[in-house]
């Protein structure tokens, strides 16, 4: 997929998903974060955010029309002595948005962008294959299972609207975790060593992992995803299953994630909102 007036930039981070998104563009452009590699994609350039508007005049260049933000990364401390004079004059900017919450720190950076120019879209406009719709992908969901993940979603979204996390851990109606900014892994993590010994019956339903954007984000940025990692996770916490808000979260490497779950006996549902 090619933007309407031009080329697509990849804006990489760490994972997986900048690989995906490259594979389903048309002569893109990466352009990864100096110190944030991504997984299995060698980039076209790296760059610093000091150096941002040269970064921003290369894509024009090279026929960049807009951009998509994939990847994990981390908020990058700012160097004063690596400012070019162009971006030295976005500094107030620059600190505004990276000194906000996730999501406003994300608004903030494309809000520049898109000052210069370029659009901004999001992951599941380049690859709407990865974003999966309603239904169940695999396995079997109970009834308890479906009041887990409506008292998992609540959470969620009680987390969200304070820009804490995206995931929590449910089983029995009881919350074993919710995810902040360790991330999923180790939320997960901590279920398999800590929490497994929290559920009132085990012989009741063994609980769930659930995933959604947070209330009101912008879904062209840090859309949550799952993978084959995930399941393994879950899997070795001794969940029933992975369920998530359908529409707003990437399930990268698909066929692989089904295969995995059906191997471990997980459900994977796409949940509607």
């Amino acid at each position: 997929m090619t933007g309407r007036l031009g080329r697509t930039a990849v804006i990489a981070g760490r994972g997986r998903l900048p690989a995906l998104l490259a594979a389903a563009l048309d002569r893109p452009l990466v352009a990864a974060l100096e110190g944030f590699p991504p997984d299995g994609l060698e980039p076209d350039l790296t760059f610093r955010v000091e150096r941002l508007v040269p970064l921003m005049g290369r894509l024009a260049a090279e026929g960049v029309a807009q951009v998509v933000f994939a990847g994990a990364v981390r908020r990058p401390p700012l160097d004063p002595n690596a400012f070019d004079p162009a971006t030295a004059a976005l500094v107030p900017q620059l600190r505004a948005a990276i000194g906000a919450g996730d999501d406003a720190a994300l608004r903030g950076i494309a809000a520049i962008f898109e000052d210069h120019g370029l659009a901004v879209v999001g992951a599941a406009d380049v690859a709407p294959g990865l974003v999966p719709g309603a239904g169940l992908l695999c396995g079997d969901v109970t009834g308890a299972d479906a009041q887990d993940a409506a008292r998992a979603a609540a959470i969620v979204a009680a987390l969200g609207a304070a820009d804490l996390g995206q995931g929590a851990v449910v089983a029995q109606g009881l919350c074993l975790a919710v995810e902040t900014l360790p991330g999923t892994d180790a939320m997960l993590d901590f279920v398999a060593t800590a929490a497994a010994g929290l559920r009132p019956d085990p012989a009741a339903a063994r609980g769930l992992f659930y995933k959604a954007p947070k209330p009101g984000q912008d879904l062209r940025f840090d859309m949550p995803a799952l993978g084959p990692g995930t399941v393994a996770r879950a899997a070795a916490a001794g969940l029933g299953g992975i369920a998530w808000q359908a529409g707003g979260v990437l399930l990268l490497d698909r066929q692989a994630t089904i295969e995995a779950a059906a191997a471990a006996g997980l459900f994977l549902w796409s949940r509607p909102p």
